[in-house]
């Protein structure tokens, strides 16, 4: 269209050009033709009187004809010529308009060239960070794939070696077990021998210290058994005493209670009558009740001692407690004598017998033996917990 365009104008203005010399071309030649015409018809009317006069008339009339078609043909011409000239200055603006459009799609062709190199480059990166992201990410499963391989190699060697640990545990245990037992039983023994070697003593408990500075302890024992059971005296005699001396002192600020008095026999049938006599009633001295045990190891007073609620509970009750040797509760139900060996055994006891527990509303004080089935316990629970724990974090 553009073209075309251009070729129409280049057109008219070529043939505006050519119409102009034409014009001018036949100006010039009517002119000539005119005044040619008219001098050879003035000629020829001088040189010619022949001419009918008609015929200048009808070249006048012609030429008057001529000169109106000249005229209007040069009216007409520069009309066209105008509009010719109209049409050429549109032709140009709408040219200058084309070329304006032409401009802005080139440099909006241009524009979205750029764009599209910038997409196609902006593609390429994206494409590279895919691939790059797409390559660490590979390696990162594939460090996770050896991370999780190796755990699961460390699982197994921990379970292996758990299970190794297990069976070393359930050995060590059995042994300990076996050393608890042979332990136990030496500790039996070891009391049963110290309780032995005292079996030639008296404890004699709640005495008051004040009375050593006055007299000496031989003394004194022999003031108590002469005051309280004076026909042991007449029966065997004087008091013959191998040693005697108060027990070892407590660091206890609190204490106020005198320390005991540890004798020593050296004929035991008569120990043994005393103690027999002051188990039937309480000693007196001086105003003083004291009381005359036997003198046992530190380990079997302290069983002996955690019967003592129990035992004085019992008492009011009228079951006629006593504790045997080494510390051993019976006591006389139903007709019946009943023997326990710990307080929990008692207490298991009683629990059968509702009518017994409402009256034995108490807590007995925890024995040795008690204490260390407690402490056993307490261990195995704590194994069994580590091992759950072992366990646990394996899984």
């Amino acid at each position: 269209m553009r073209g075309t365009r251009a070729q129409t104008n280049t057109g008219s203005k070529e043939g505006v050009n050519l119409n102009k010399q034409q014009k001018k071309k036949k100006e010039i030649t009517i002119d000539s033709y005119y005044s040619a015409n008219g001098t050879e018809g003035e000629r020829s009317t001088n040189n010619n009187p022949e001419i009918p006069a008609n015929w200048i008339q009808a070249a006048e009339e012609l030429k008057t004809q001529l000169r109106e078609a000249e005229d209007n043909w040069e009216k007409n011409l520069k009309i066209k010529i105008s509009h010719l000239e109209t049409e050429a200055l549109e032709l140009k603006r709408e040219n200058t308009v084309l070329k304006a459009k032409i401009n802005q799609l080139e440099n909006e062709a241009k524009k979205m060239k750029d764009e599209a190199k910038e997409m196609k480059d902006e593609v390429k990166r994206m494409k590279d960070n895919l691939q790059r992201k797409s390559d660490q990410k590979e390696k990162d499963d594939q460090k996770a794939r050896d991370e999780i391989q190796s755990l699961r190699t460390r699982i197994k060697q921990l379970e292996s070696s758990d299970l190794t640990r297990q069976q070393d545990t359930i050995k060590q245990n059995k042994k300990n077990e076996k050393i608890e037992e042979n332990v136990k039983h030496l500790i039996h023994k070891t009391d049963d021998l110290e309780n032995r070697s005292k079996r030639d003593n008296l404890r004699i408990i709640g005495l008051p210290e004040d009375h050593d500075k006055r007299k000496s302890l031989n003394i004194i024992l022999e003031e108590i058994i002469q005051e309280n059971c004076p026909e042991i005296l007449e029966q065997e005699g004087k008091v013959e005493i191998e040693r005697i001396h108060r027990s070892s002192p407590v660091f206890n600020p609190q204490l106020t209670t005198p320390r005991n008095v540890i004798a020593k026999f050296k004929n035991n049938q008569m120990k043994e009558k005393i103690l027999q006599t002051a188990k039937k009633k309480p000693f007196r001295y001086h105003g003083n009740t004291v009381r005359l045990t036997q003198d046992l190891a530190a380990s079997t007073l302290k069983d002996q001692k955690a019967w003592n609620t129990i035992f004085q509970k019992a008492r009011e009750l009228g079951l006629q407690p006593r504790i045997k040797y080494p510390s051993k509760l019976t006591i006389f139900l139903q007709g019946k004598v009943w023997s326990f060996n710990t307080t929990e055994e008692f207490q298991a006891f009683i629990n059968k017998r509702p009518d017994l527990n409402r009256k034995f509303d108490v807590q007995p004080q925890n024995s040795r033996e008690s204490s260390k089935g407690n402490l056993k316990r307490g261990g195995k629970n704590k194994q069994n917990k580590n091992k759950n724990f072992l366990r646990d974090s394996i899984s």
